[in-house]
Order: structure tokens, then sequence, then C-alpha cells
């Protein structure tokens, strides 16, 4: 299982990269191995205003459907249009290819409520 360094982890297996004041979000290793083969994704419009913890689209695989959580506050500047043609890049490449959606960060303080990847690493037993 895959747990890089240099991103914020929430408890509900989203991640997110901070560069500037853009927050990049996707879903860990460890939850796409959980849900199994990811066959649709569903984000928001671009524009839109989340709140940590607040739901901001959905993630649907062979074997369930999930919610995703915003791990920070922000204004949504970018979704990756790439997951809409192949979905299974989250499974790929949740790190990289399968990124979900950029924001500007609206709450630099929220990044100190998420966990490091050493707390991540304890929670999901890695």
């Amino acid at each position: 299982m895959d747990i890089p360094s240099g991103l914020k982890y929430s408890k509900d297996h989203e991640w997110v990269r901070v560069e500037a004041n853009i927050g990049t979000i996707g879903i860990t290793d460890y939850a796409q191995g959980e849900l199994g083969d990811v066959v649709y994704v569903e984000l928001p419009e671009v524009g839109r205003k989340i709140a940590m913890g607040e739901t901001f689209g959905t993630i649907e695989a062979v074997k369930a459907v999930s919610e995703l959580y915003s791990p920070v506050s922000g204004e949504i500047t970018e979704v990756n249009d790439k997951l809409q043609d192949d979905p299974a890049l989250v499974n790929k490449s949740p790190y990289a290819d399968g990124w979900m959606v950029k924001v500007i960060l609206s709450d630099p303080g929220d990044l100190a409520k998420l966990l490091s990847p050493d707390d991540y690493r304890k929670m999901v037993g890695a």
C-alpha cells in the first residue's frame, strides 16, 4: 500500500497535496483497494464552494458506491475530466493521474486537522 509523504490525509481516506494555496484532492491507495475496480466518478462543477468534511461527489466501484468528502474547505477550480472516460485511473494511479479536484484553500488551518502520512499509516494498519 502506497502512502506518500508530502500529503495530508483525512480519516475518510482522501488525500490533499497543497502547492501555494491550491489543494489537489483524491482518494488514497488504501481506499481504491477497498473499493475494487472503479467504474464511475461523479465530480462537482468548477466554482462550487465546499467545506471541510462536506461531500463533493461519489465514486462507484463494482462492489460499492461511496461518497467523496473534502479534506479541506475552498472553491473548486478544476476537475479531472480524464476520469469521465477512464475512471480506472483512480485504481491505477490514485496519487497522480487519478486525482479528482483542485481547490483554492479558504482556510489553510484545515491542514492542521488532517493526518500525517505516519498517522494515516497507523490508522489503516499499514
